[in-house]
């Protein structure tokens, strides 16, 4: 089996590089389709999956993955599963054999690292291990304003990039250390168990 990973940007790219075989079974390959943008995916995403349409192979998936960027997720979701609906693909939320899986990382990428403070910290070992028990740091997926600005004000109270965030390298060095069972981010393990799903047709 083949997984297409349609993502918006260079920092997710690393970070599943480095995810993806923690998750996916060794004969399960996969290519990363970066757009470069959030705005730019969902210009070109109605085209892309039209294109995967006509020639797709029985055993090759299609998986979407965006931030929801403070968006309503329920309506970002619909509108992701038109565009598949439209494409002739079906979709998990169909709840036949499907084709494309459609998942937000809530609110944005960066809320998975806050998910598994072991790895942030054995990347970045001036960070405190004991952040996951702080109020503002326990549930991942509602960090308030925003979960890039967070891990930033985080690494930099910690001596780290005072210069500013380069997501693409920290988002590589976290991803290496962290382990998918221990991650308490909810949107990222309703990401791992939608992979389990759509590899197990």
């Amino acid at each position: 089996m083949n997984i297409e990973f349609l993502i918006e940007e260079e920092s997710a790219e690393a970070a599943l590089h480095n995810l993806l075989p923690k998750i996916l079974p060794s004969n399960v390959t996969f290519r990363l389709h970066n757009f470069r943008g959030k705005q730019n995916l969902l210009l070109q995403l109605p085209n892309r999956l039209k294109g995967y349409g006509p020639w797709l192979p029985p055993d090759w998936r299609i998986v979407v993955l965006i931030d929801e960027d403070r968006e309503d997720c329920k309506q970002l979701k619909e509108r992701l599963e038109r565009m598949a609906s439209e494409a002739g693909l079906v979709t998990k939320s169909q709840g036949r054999k499907f084709q494309v899986l459609n998942r937000i990382a809530v609110e944005e990428l960066e809320a998975w690292f806050f998910g598994d403070i072991i790895a942030l910290n054995a990347a970045y070992p001036k960070t405190p291990v004991t952040l996951a028990h702080k109020k503002n740091y326990r549930e991942p997926d509602a960090i308030k304003g925003g979960t890039w600005e967070a891990l930033e004000r985080v690494l930099q109270t910690a001596g780290y990039y005072l210069g500013g965030l380069p997501k693409i390298e920290v988002a590589r060095n976290i991803s290496q250390f962290m382990e998918p069972g221990r991650n308490r981010s909810q949107s990222f393990q309703v990401f791992k168990t939608g992979l389990h799903e759509l590899i197990a047709i």
